[in-house]
């Protein structure tokens, strides 16, 4: 019912495409369209989804896909969002893609404002709520959000990405020591890069541990012009970070605690971010 967003001119879904097409080849699913909507097998990792659903949104594309071969199949740019963000505003995902076209880059990255999210926090202890890791910079603590604005023709080594996203969970200390050398080892990386890496997830230790005066410190060594810096160093293309402050594109679900909480709260919560988008004038 929301109404046709002008930022984005058709959506592709990547999964089980029988499934898929089971239900959203229904009546009333494709009676409340307002934009093209494309199904494709999911392949074997999240880069090759990526890369093959771009193959495929190029202009003038056949249905299996085509490389790029213009500037403009180079500079084409593709929004990417995860499937379990249920508290995604299309005014949020508006707001993203607009910012990340005025800054000069081939892949912007979301971020969040802690302040944004503080309403999904349990309201008590014992309640029901979500309660996330969050980035510690001198800008803040934030939070990346599932939004990716990018033209992956234009990136240098868009193959780390995957390895990025596998190591997301940076709560657990061997994701953290596996990304850390990995990004010491790499050609585009180094030293300087695995120090800021470092010192921002040191940072989120500390805050997470309770040592705010050690975390109030790191993180004033950690900026967002310092951090585009290393990921486009990582990833050889021009990287911006993005923020958005409706807040509800870095909620996802990954745990079955999360997933009940959005199920009691979910009402709760989906008036809260539309009410949030509003007052924002979004």
């Amino acid at each position: 019912g929301s109404p046709a967003r002008p930022e984005v001119t058709e959506v592709w879904v990547i999964g089980n495409a029988e499934r898929l097409g089971v239900v959203l080849g229904t009546p009333e699913v494709q009676a409340s369209l307002r934009k093209p909507l494309h199904v494709i097998e999911q392949h074997r990792n999240l880069f090759e989804n990526c890369w093959e659903s771009y193959r495929r949104a190029l202009p003038d594309a056949p249905s299996e896909g085509r490389d790029p071969v213009s500037e403009e199949d180079f500079a084409f740019q593709i929004l990417y969002l995860s499937g379990d963000l249920p508290f995604a505003m299309p005014q949020e995902i508006s707001e993203f893609i607009r910012l990340g076209q005025e800054v000069d880059c081939d892949y912007a990255v979301g971020l969040v404002p802690r302040e944004s999210l503080v309403g999904f926090l349990p309201a008590e202890a014992g309640s029901s709520g979500i309660e996330v890791a969050y980035f510690n910079m001198r800008e803040g603590r934030l939070r990346q959000s599932n939004l990716h604005l990018a033209a992956p023709g234009n990136m240098g080594a868009r193959e780390l990405i995957e390895e990025m996203y596998e190591h997301r969970h940076q709560r657990r200390f061997w994701n953290m020591l596996a990304l850390g050398f990995r990004i010491l080892v790499s050609r585009g990386g180094g030293v300087r890069v695995a120090w800021r890496y470092g010192l921002i997830h040191l940072g989120g230790l500390a805050d997470r541990w309770g040592f705010s005066g050690l975390a109030d410190w790191l993180r004033t060594r950690n900026t967002l012009a310092r951090t585009e810096e290393g990921i486009s160093l990582l990833l050889q293309t021009r990287v911006r970070l993005v923020v958005t402050e409706v807040g509800g594109c870095a909620i996802d679900v990954d745990t079955e605690q999360e997933y009940d909480a959005v199920k009691e709260r979910f009402q709760e919560w989906t008036a809260a971010q539309q009410a949030r988008a509003k007052a924002l004038d979004l």
